[in-house]
């Protein structure tokens, strides 16, 4: 990195981190830190709803994904629309209604302090694990490109989030979402017209898809009804829908966002603009990742694109080996590039040439078997090396590739990624600790000051625990991934339990109680048979499903519960 990158980035930083502490500083209650009294604007809580979701992993792994895998990913959102109707009919005039400070606090209302406190708890572990994330993936990733130290980015990050979020609770998080979402989107926009200007002079964006298209990058929509096929049309329209119904309405990260709209009107505004604007925006995040495919036909590109195998491999016995593969893709390289410019000569003459899509194909099958080649080197020189490298293929495009100045802007945008998200976690973490645990559990009242510093120190304690995971975090096959794989874990049970609650009058507190305990425990086992310990790519469940057979399953067995064991069980609400 050059001088100006750093002063890019450390400016850009620095304003967020300032700004947002100054312009919300001195929480008068509990109210204002939690809510922001109320006063958030409708494309306020869009931006902080859209900006909650868009962490540094969207920016870092989706890309990478789009790369390796195509498009399909986009199915993952396709529920996402409806689920923001439901949500805007039903969820939020309820929550309106109760006046709740937190999504498990209508539980209580609805049930008992069980049920409650079972919820807000299921919420506090996957959230916990998953604000941690949104701290070690750009740290992870900034590391090992930059050669920072691991440890020192973790805690940096963490702390440049601590000292906003604490200082102007919910406040400072929509303020700054504003900014950061501005820097993410015109970094974005800028590095995706820069790749086409990389790409050859007489090769027009039809091209560029064309090329996408003959290696199989462009396949958006895939109507396969096989369960083991993680993202298609089917598992997006149900396992995306409930995933995205209990996200966006039963998480508090996402609900303390629209609760602080000034009125029931501008939440659900926000949240309809959030499911207008959130698939072309994943769209467009998935077609820059293509797009980097497309350049990198015709540019010199890694056997692996993660520098920590690079250096395992030059300190190990199975260096030459790998230095052949290395000399083979660049010979498979410029053959790639020939074709490729064949390729296009001919489709601007109007003529989709098969015998070079066929080539092409060809050709990228090679590469795929060098790269699973070089992994099971890697693998031989360093068991405990990750050899998946989704998560840095973007990153290497920009270090190696964009103008000075835009470098620190893109790392701006990957960290601003981050602190937003972690930003939104620890705020929700805090308000359910506080208000769900804390002071649901103390005997006797407590004045407002109380409360509000209980918050402050809440939000201080989970960023510490979030920091500390962030240090001791392992890199999953896809970041990305991970993220939605420990949320579909618990989303679906938890969101049974409302879906419940707002629907099903007769079924009443131990029902509800006892079936979210035993499914759970039932998906956790699903997991791990189904999913966990099967190599990538061999599941016998895609994850997306666990959602829907977590809410279905609350709900049908808690019905089941109701109408026998618990039949004579007197409803609170």
């Amino acid at each position: 990195m050059q001088l100006f990158d750093w002063i890019v980035l450390v400016i850009t930083l620095l304003f967020i981190v300032i700004y947002g502490a100054w312009k919300t500083k001195g929480s008068k209650n509990v109210e204002d830190f939690i809510l922001g009294s109320n006063e958030t604007p409708w494309h306020m809580v869009g931006l902080s709803v859209m900006a909650t979701q868009a962490s540094a992993i969207t920016f870092l792994s989706t890309p990478g994904q789009a790369y390796h895998d195509g498009m399909g990913f986009v199915q993952f959102y396709f529920g996402l629309p409806i689920a923001m109707i439901v949500i805007c009919l039903t969820f939020i005039p309820i929550y309106h209604k109760y006046k709740v400070f937190t999504a498990y606090e209508y539980l209580e209302k609805r049930f008992d302090i069980k049920t409650r406190s079972l919820a807000a708890i299921l919420f506090l572990f996957q959230r916990g694990l998953g604000t941690g994330l949104t701290i070690y993936a750009p740290a992870i990733i900034l590391s090992a490109l930059l050669g920072w130290n691991l440890t020192y980015m973790n805690i940096v990050i963490g702390i440049l989030v601590i000292i906003y979020t604490v200082t102007g609770g919910t406040k400072a998080v929509n303020v700054t979402q504003k900014q950061q979402m501005f820097v993410i989107m015109s970094g974005m926009f800028i590095t995706f017209f820069l790749i086409l200007r990389f790409l050859p002079n007489d090769m027009t964006f039809s091209n560029a898809l064309h090329i996408a298209g003959a290696n199989g990058k462009m396949n958006i929509v895939d109507f396969s009804t096989d369960p083991e096929e993680k993202y298609t049309f089917w598992s997006g329209i149900t396992g995306g829908f409930f995933l995205a119904l209990a996200y966006f309405g039963t998480d508090q990260s996402q609900v303390g966002r629209y609760l602080s709209g000034k009125s029931v009107r501008e939440s659900q505004m926000g949240l309809i603009m959030n499911g207008l604007l959130k698939v072309p925006m994943q769209f467009f995040i998935l077609l820059t990742g293509v797009m980097v495919f497309v350049f990198f036909q015709f540019n010199p590109v890694p056997l692996n694109f993660n520098p920590n195998n690079k250096t395992t491999i030059e300190k190990s016995q199975y260096k030459d080996e790998y230095h052949a593969l290395e000399k083979d893709l660049e010979t498979l390289s410029e053959d790639k590039k020939v074709i490729n410019l064949l390729y296009i000569d001919q489709l601007n003459q109007d003529y989709d040439n098969p015998i070079l899509r066929k080539e092409l194909v060809a050709i990228s099958t090679k590469e795929k078997d060098l790269r699973d080649h070089a992994k099971e080197i890697i693998h031989k020189a360093d068991s405990g090396s990750e050899t998946n490298d989704k998560d840095y293929v973007f990153f290497h495009f920009i270090l190696h590739y964009l103008p000075k100045g835009l470098i620190g802007l893109l790392l701006a945008v990957i960290i601003s990624a981050a602190m937003s998200s972690t930003a939104s976690g620890l705020n929700a973490l805090a308000s359910t600790t506080a208000i769900d645990i804390y002071k649901r559990n103390l005997k006797e009242p407590k004045t407002e000051k109380h409360y509000l510093n209980a918050t402050k120190f809440f939000t201080l304690f989970w960023g510490i625990i979030a920091i500390l995971f962030a240090c001791v975090g392992t890199l999953f096959e896809n970041l990305i991934q991970l993220v939605n794989i420990i949320g579909s874990i618990f989303y679906g049970t938890v969101l049974g339990i409302f879906l419940v609650g707002f629907y099903i009058k007769f079924i009443k507190a131990k029902a509800i109680f006892y079936s979210a305990f035993i499914t759970q425990l039932s998906i956790l086992v699903i997991y791990y048979f189904a999913i966990f310990i099967y190599p990538s790519g061999e599941e016998k469940l895609g994850y997306l499903w666990l959602n829907f057979i977590g809410a279905m399953m609350t709900i049908v067995l808690s019905a089941l519960l109701q109408v026998t064991i618990f039949k004579n069980e007197k409803n609170i609400a």
